[in-house]
């Protein structure tokens, strides 16, 4: 009987809506009543067609004027067409006549919020709350879909947690403060929340998902991997999960499972050009060079424009055939120039084949993306010493210290020009500076000053600092 009541009601609406769509198509004039009007009103909101619901609302405006539940439909329409000022003007006449609605409040929330106003927000939403005890959670439901969509989830955590309150059996209201913790990056909270939510949803793979991400997203790698495997176990098909563990196998040194993972994921994906370059770094790392070569050069034929696989076929190359490692590093950089590693490695393989000059400049652009990368700047330092460029150098370093300071012990490098060139007072002055300002950087740099060629009160600065 209650479906049959049900359809009955579905009837009535569909012969409302097609009264007015006949109005409208014949160009006519129908009298709706209010009831019939906030019927259409909700029906078109319903399916997502605002403009024909602002079409409704305008018309029931016409037909009574002095309706203020037509009044409070059309504030709901110009909220879903993004206009929350001809709102504030609607709520402020209507908040005086319908001051116990708590629907005219909530609409007033959310369009201050619209207008980034928070503080207005939460005081329209509590006087909301205020008005009903009876409604707390339809309201707060209400609240919370609001600031979800506008994205204000600081103010929707607040929300949340008195709803999940008063309906703690129900899971979603956990899942949600967790999302909106994530998004706010409060990874703790949000972690907090996952796990209460799979403590009653344990078979949630998307939740065990998404606890790995945060896992990881905190450093908590073996915990990250748990929940990546569990997530596997739930639903064997969520691929995203193989991939991240992989991923953590792989960087944890455990080649051989992250290998099998990566198999495993391309079963799903088989035309990830990702997840085949980092299968071939692991080829690699096992020492099958065989298997790491064929690998990258598929990523590459599946995707020729990522940049990835190019670099590590660079890498692979390096030490064995270093010209062409030039060639496939250089075209890495062609495709992606901002990644400072890249012109590192690329200066190796020009440093490899005696091509000195390239391997400088290479060098210059690594520190020009990362001043602080540390390995670019001792093989710029001894790049120097060993091509005894030391009185041009010391000139560039100099002018480049006074633009960036002494960025990751740059003067180190200066203080050795100095002293590979004679100039025993700049030498001593760069020297001293770089050791009482940077002590905890000389070991880095400690090639570039042979025991020879310091004097014994060089030494005993160096014993003071390091021995400190």
């Amino acid at each position: 009987m209650e479906d049959q009541g049900f359809g009955n009601i579905e009837e009535e609406i569909l012969e409302i809506v097609k009264r007015y769509e006949r109005m409208r198509d014949n160009n006519e004039n129908y009298f709706f009543d209010v009831a019939e009007f906030e019927t259409l009103i909700d029906y078109y909101l319903e399916i997502n067609d605002v403009n024909y619901a602002f079409e409704v609302a305008e018309s029931a405006c016409q037909q009574h004027p002095a309706s203020t539940s037509i009044q409070v439909k059309k504030a709901k329409v110009l909220i879903d067409k993004g206009r929350p000022l001809d709102v504030l003007k609607i709520t402020k006449v209507i908040e005086k006549i319908e001051v116990s609605n708590y629907e005219v409040f909530l609409l007033k929330g959310a369009a201050l919020g619209m207008l980034g106003d928070l503080n207005g927000t939460r005081k329209y939403f509590d006087i909301a709350l205020s008005l009903d005890e009876t409604e707390q959670i339809n309201i707060l439901i209400n609240i919370t879909g609001i600031l979800n969509d506008l994205n204000h989830y600081k103010l929707l955590t607040r929300y949340l947690e008195r709803l999940a309150e008063l309906e703690p059996e129900d899971t979603n209201h956990l899942y949600d403060l967790a999302f909106a913790f994530e998004k706010l990056g409060e990874y703790k909270s949000s972690i907090k929340y996952y796990k209460k939510y799979l403590d009653m949803e344990p078979f949630s793979d998307n939740a065990w998902y998404n606890l790995g991400l945060l896992y990881t997203r905190e450093g908590m790698m073996k915990k990250a991997l748990d929940a990546y495997e569990f997530s596997v176990a739930v639903n064997p098909d969520n691929f995203f999960a193989i991939f991240n563990m992989a991923n953590i196998l792989s960087k944890e040194g455990k080649y051989r499972e992250a290998l099998e993972a990566y198999h495993h994921y391309l079963e799903y994906e088989d035309e990830s050009s990702e997840a085949m370059t980092y299968a071939a770094e692991c080829y690699e790392k096992t020492g099958d060079r065989t298997r790491a070569f064929k690998m990258y050069n598929d990523a590459i034929d599946l995707d020729p424009d990522f940049s990835e696989p190019w670099y590590g076929l660079g890498l692979l190359m390096m030490d064995e055939k270093p010209e062409e490692s030039i060639k496939y590093l250089s075209k890495a950089v062609s495709l992606k120039d901002d990644e400072y590693e890249y012109w590192y490695y690329l200066s190796e393989a020009y440093y490899n084949c005696h091509r000195i000059k390239e391997a400088f400049r290479s060098l210059i652009k690594s520190v020009n993306i990362n001043p602080y990368y540390d390995l670019a700047w001792l093989k710029i330092g001894k790049i120097i010493i060993e091509g005894g460029y030391y009185t041009h150098a010391s000139g560039i370093l100099e002018k480049g210290m006074k633009v960036i300071g002494d960025v990751h012990g740059i003067r180190y490098i200066l203080a050795s020009t100095y002293l590979y060139s004679g100039d025993k007072v700049s030498f001593r002055l760069h020297f001293e500076k770089a050791m009482n300002e940077s002590p905890s950087l000389f070991g880095f740099y400690r090639p570039l000053f042979p025991d020879n060629m310091i004097d014994r009160k060089i030494h005993k600065l160096i014993k003071k600092n390091i021995n400190g």
